[in-house]
Formats: structure tokens, C-alpha cells, sequence
């Protein structure tokens, strides 16, 4: 089954993307945990390991198809984090950058005629919607309890019951 070369390279750069998302939510976890919010934490490390899952898939999808896996730098943005809000909208960008490079993906794909990666970009098209949402809640909530200490530690308690 051979791959578009031009296609090869986005899914390769779509790799280096999810592990680069991984960095970006393993570093805002240290960020969450610094400022003393434990759940919110757990839940950034959680993501972290789902983006890592995601390079997988992609990857697999790409030595599947006898074609090579190949990750070049991963560069990490600046994060400046003050506030549970400043990490959860960092991760709500970072999240519509991926949604964006995944649809470009099938844009892509439709222009090549690779009809053996619909299957991977439809489960990644209803993640990202899936990824933005759950972040979007997070951030409505977080904006409606503003600086309450006790709202935002309710906040920290729910998320840290995220299934793994």
C-alpha cells in the first residue's frame, strides 16, 4: 500500500505534532502542580498520555503501510502559566493547532486519493471536537468561579476523577 510522499510527510509531521502535545501537557502539569491544584494535574498527565497514544496510532498507521516513521525536533512553545485558567486556555489553543493539522490531513488525503487513511482522520476529526469541548467546558467553568479558592479547588477535585 504505497503513500503519497507529500501525505508521508504530514502524517510524519502529525507524529512529531501528538508528541509535542504530550511535552505541552506534561509541562502544564508541572505547572498546575506547582500552583497546588493536584487534580488538575492528574488530568494534564492523563492528556499527556492520551497524545502519546495518538502518536502511536499515527505512526502505526504509517509503518502499516510500509512507510517510515520518522520524528524529527519537537519543539516546545513557551508556556507562561499563572493560573489554572492561563493552563487551560494554553491547551485549548494548543488543541485547535492539532485540529487544524489534522484537517489539513484529510484535505490532503482527499487531494491524493489515499482513501486507506479515512478510517484514522474520521477518529481523529471526532477527537479533536471531542478534545475541544471538554476543554472549552473546563475553561467556562473555571472563568465562572473566577478567583474563588473554594470553586477552583471543586474544579481541581472533579477533574482528578478523570477515568485514566
Amino acid at each position: 500500500m504505497a503513500i503519497n510522499e507529500k501525505f508521508q510527510k504530514q502524517l510524519n509531521d502529525q507524529v512529531v505534532a501528538e508528541h509535542q502535545a504530550a511535552l505541552v501537557y506534561t509541562q502544564l502539569a508541572y505547572e498546575l502542580d506547582r500552583l497546588s491544584f493536584p487534580g488538575m494535574r492528574d488530568w494534564m498527565f492523563q492528556q499527556a498520555a492520551e497524545e502519546r497514544v495518538h502518536a502511536q496510532k499515527f505512526a502505526q498507521h504509517l509503518l502499516d503501510r510500509e512507510a517510515r516513521v520518522d520524528i524529527e525536533t519537537v519543539e516546545m512553545p513557551s508556556l507562561k502559566i499563572s493560573t489554572p485558567l492561563d493552563a487551560f486556555e494554553a491547551s485549548l489553543e494548543h488543541e485547535k493547532k492539532v485540529s487544524a493539522m489534522i484537517r489539513d490531513l484529510v484535505h490532503t488525503a482527499e487531494e491524493v486519493g489515499d482513501i486507506d487513511s479515512r478510517s484514522l482522520l474520521n477518529f481523529f476529526l471526532d477527537e479533536q471536537i471531542e478534545e475541544e469541548a471538554t476543554v472549552s467546558e473546563i475553561i467556562d467553568r473555571i472563568k465562572l468561579v473566577g478567583n474563588d479558592g473554594s470553586g477552583l479547588l471543586r474544579i481541581d477535585s472533579e477533574l482528578a476523577k478523570r477515568n485514566a
